[in-house]
């Protein structure tokens, strides 16, 4: 191991890279990294593993929440039938606040993408009727 001393005039002399011993003998392999170690999961599995999530019958808030932030977490807008079940465990928990936030972020994940807002709601509507669910704009929280 180098003294301090030693080590300060050579990565002074030549730079800090000079200054980490290499092993003698052939170069180092490169590696290649593969982030993704299983397979793929097709659209429908997604949306079938939500829709289980937020149909458990014992979920509570905390996991609801997790959920939802997971989920808002992609990049992506959850499909209606996402939406609907998780609009369901907020009935289930009796929990107004976060059905209307939930639909407060689709519509924020919708972005310039004007269409798809309105498509979701077109879908939701008889779930938002049965279950007495507010829009955001219903509310007047879009004037805000």
């Amino acid at each position: 191991m180098l003294g301090a001393a030693a080590l300060i005039r050579r990565c002074a002399a030549s730079g800090f890279r000079a200054a980490v011993r290499r092993p003698a003998g052939p170069a180092a392999v490169l590696q290649a990294r593969c982030y993704s170690h299983g397979s793929q999961e097709s659209d429908e599995e997604f949306d079938a593993r939500w829709v289980t999530y937020f149909n458990k019958p014992d979920i509570d808030a905390w996991e609801l929440r997790k959920g939802i932030n997971t989920l808002v977490g992609y990049d992506l807008v959850p499909e209606p039938k996402i939406i609907d079940a998780a609009l369901r465990a907020c009935r289930r928990l009796n929990d107004f606040a976060s059905a209307v936030r939930i639909l407060e972020v689709v519509k924020d994940k919708a972005g310039p993408h004007k269409e798809i807002y309105p498509y979701v709601i077109q879908e939701l509507r008889p779930t938002l009727s049965e279950l007495g669910i507010s829009t955001p704009e219903e509310l007047g929280l879009d004037k805000a």
